[in-house]
């Protein structure tokens, strides 16, 4: 399995329903591999750590919610949505399989102006940050998993204050977070919803058997067809990039059978070059000067305004609006691109 680094305050978060309880988190810690405080751990040590705390204190939330989740929750979450046709079926089914679950929170999915918003309402105060962000990593976990890509976030708002490791959920969720809002909330675009499920029973044992270190990937293209395709584009400049019948050639396929290929595991050439696209241009605008017409040059279109139609249709907001909530966000330390 790949291997990903998960900071130190995921970990102390995690722990605190052990100290709540007035628990050693020694021995857990121990059980999982982790020794030095304050360090970077694998996400197959905190997949370890979760499943030990889960066992000790019968809750696989941490005793986050209104009730505890129980070991075998998750399993039977995941046989609850297999066999939806679509990613708005299973989504819908995943909320209502949570709120019998959790009791609170309780996940809504609203669509508005091409947008699906998942709000997460509390009948009592705001919970800690760590609660929501659990719950939206065993949501998006699956849910990713379940169409095989993942889905890029628009925003995603928190009904709580900021915790001390606020610069970790920036970086986790690649996408601008925000606290103290009026209610919790994780924003992608509703095309999404309409994609098909592409796992069978087969896949799902296989995808427990590596869980839940395998979710805190925030899911990875890693294999298949669509994932040698994406490599390959990320390895050339957009004005590089073949067409499809080329590509087909290059892959000594036939379009008809790339096109059924990519169909099976629930991918669109197209799709994938616009999420490549999107990808860099959120690079090139958090972290480059380049103005936007540079940006747009660079991703390959042939006017700013191609390139600002796009981008507002796939990101939900313009390039410059998106440089500035990103420029707005607390910096990021040294090393953490290639953590959670």
């Amino acid at each position: 399995m790949e291997r990903r680094r998960i900071t130190p305050g995921f970990v102390e978060d995690a722990l605190d329903c052990l100290r709540r309880r007035g628990l050693d988190p020694q021995p857990l810690l121990a059980r999982a591999g982790i020794g030095t405080a304050g360090e970077p751990v694998s996400n197959l040590q905190y997949g370890k750590l979760w499943l030990a705390i889960a066992d000790l204190i019968q809750d696989e939330f941490f005793d986050e919610a209104a009730r505890p989740m129980r070991p075998g929750s998750f399993q039977l979450l995941c046989q609850a949505v297999l066999h939806a046709e679509t990613l708005e079926h299973a989504l819908r089914r995943a909320l209502k399989f949570l709120a019998v679950v959790l009791d609170d929170p309780v996940g809504e999915l609203r669509l508005r102006e091409g947008q699906a918003e998942i709000l997460l309402n509390d009948s009592g105060p705001p919970r800690r940050a760590f609660a929501y962000r659990t719950y939206w990593l065993i949501l998006l976990g699956v849910m990713c998993w379940l169409i095989g890509r993942r889905i890029p976030l628009m925003q995603v708002d928190f009904a709580c204050p900021a915790p001390e490791n606020r610069r970790d959920y920036h970086q986790f969720f690649g996408a601008p977070v925000h606290f103290d809002r009026p209610v919790s909330r994780l924003t992608f675009a509703a095309s999404y919803l309409s994609l098909p499920t592409i796992r069978n029973e087969k896949a799902l044992a296989g995808f427990l058997r590596g869980a839940p270190a395998n979710i805190l990937l925030r899911y990875r293209h890693d294999q298949g067809l669509s994932a040698r395709i994406r490599a390959r584009l990320r390895a050339l400049a957009p004005g590089d990039w073949p067409d499809f019948d080329t590509l087909a050639a290059d892959l000594r396929l036939s379009p008809a059978t790339l096109r059924r290929r990519l169909r099976r595991e629930g991918q669109g050439y197209a799709a994938i070059r616009a999420e490549i696209r999107l990808m860099r241009a959120r690079e090139f605008l958090r972290d480059t000067d380049l103005s936007v017409a540079e940006i747009a040059a660079r991703l390959g279109y042939g006017e700013p305004s191609a390139f600002h139609r796009a981008f507002l249709k796939i990101a939900g907001t313009t390039p410059a609006a998106f440089r500035r909530d990103a420029l707005s966000q607390p910096a990021s330390t040294a090393g953490t691109a290639a953590r959670l």
